[in-house]
């Protein structure tokens, strides 16, 4: 198993010691860096500029969001950054869900799966830069036509000739259709709250993608990237407590009522009513008692907490996973301990 650094979005301002923490991450022979974006910061300025003062991990997004910038505009950014850092770059992607595509971007949210298809392919067109790129697709259309265009696009290819043409995408996934999507079109799969114990249904779901039709990877060299959280202390409530803030959150306040694309994550898990618990909660205004409810056994079905040696024993479900690289946050005392036991 690969280790790899989770920078993630940032709060209410630049977080510090990202550096330190990118120098320590080549130290301890990590793998890769990875951003995030949100509706806040974005993913592609701080890991060009935190990337620049590295010299060996790869450098990936987890995710940018596909809403955000078009299929061009991503592809542009990303045979640019994977020049500018001598072919480290990874492309993650992914739909995000309605309240911040529709909220934020101002973009339609339906049809993500055919959205993420269509997105895809163009990218690679772009990167592989055979012929004038042209999109018949009914969301990402190139050259863009009447009505909806002047009837003057050209269709037009790349100016940069790319540094890989193969460049890894890797697409964030959280349901079974995106997760076999994931394993059919991507190089790679980036899941949200991973759990080992939906070990058999992620495969399944894996293994729906690597049987379609002209599929890019087997299990052997699809790359699962999970954000794995490691609370090393003792007592388990306390650590539990770093968690759950985040959990309710995304349980209770990252969509409606009725529908929570990150709650079902953990009503696969068998937490259905406290997951209705919590949204009930937090959509009330009760935040702390959203947060009060998330239960420590749902905490240690998606993070590695406890003592040094309770990790070191836990960590063996997830090497019985897909998951083929663990991503742990900049913290010097997380990140030497995740390297002590992975390796």
């Amino acid at each position: 198993m690969k280790l790899g650094l989770q920078l993630g979005y940032w709060g209410s301002g630049p977080p510090s010691g990202v550096v330190e923490a990118i120098a320590l991450a080549e130290e301890l022979a990590f793998e890769s860096v990875w951003s995030a974006e949100a509706y806040g910061s974005d993913a592609l300025t701080p890991l060009a500029w935190f990337g620049s003062g590295s010299t060996t991990v790869k450098l990936g997004t987890a995710i940018m969001q596909l809403s955000a910038r078009t299929p061009a505009a991503t592809a542009m950014a990303a045979l640019t950054l994977d020049h500018l850092s001598g072919g480290r770059f990874q492309l993650g992607l992914g739909v995000s869900g309605p309240q911040v595509v529709e909220g934020w971007y101002g973009q339609p949210f339906a049809q993500p799966l055919a959205r993420t298809r269509e997105y895809v392919a163009i990218v690679r067109a772009i990167l592989a830069r055979d012929e004038p790129v042209v999109a018949t697709g009914g969301h990402y259309p190139l050259p863009l036509t009447p009505p909806a265009g002047t009837g003057l696009g050209k269709a037009l290819r790349s100016t940069v000739h790319p540094c890989r043409a193969d460049l890894p995408i890797l697409l964030g996934a959280e349901g079974p259709k995106n997760v076999a999507l994931a394993a059919e079109i991507a190089d790679g799969w980036l899941p949200l709250w991973f759990s080992p114990k939906l070990d058999g249904f992620y495969r399944d779901a894996l293994a729906t993608g690597f049987a379609r039709p002209g599929a890019r990877r087997t299990a052997d060299t699809f790359d699962v990237v999970a954000t794995v959280p490691f609370i090393p202390i003792d007592d388990l409530e306390v650590a539990a407590d770093f968690m759950r803030p985040m959990l309710a959150l995304y349980i209770g306040g990252m969509g409606a009522r009725d529908t929570n694309f990150h709650a079902d994550v953990f009503v696969r898990m068998g937490y259905e009513g406290v997951c209705h618990d919590i949204a009930a909660q937090y959509l009330d205004g009760r935040k702390a008692e959203a947060i009060a409810r998330v239960p420590l056994e749902l905490v240690d079905d998606i993070a590695l907490i406890g003592s040094a040696d309770r990790i070191r024993d836990r960590l063996q479900l997830w090497q019985h996973t897909p998951v083929s690289t663990m991503l742990v946050p900049p913290d010097p005392g997380i990140m030497r301990l995740a390297a002590e036991v992975v390796a």
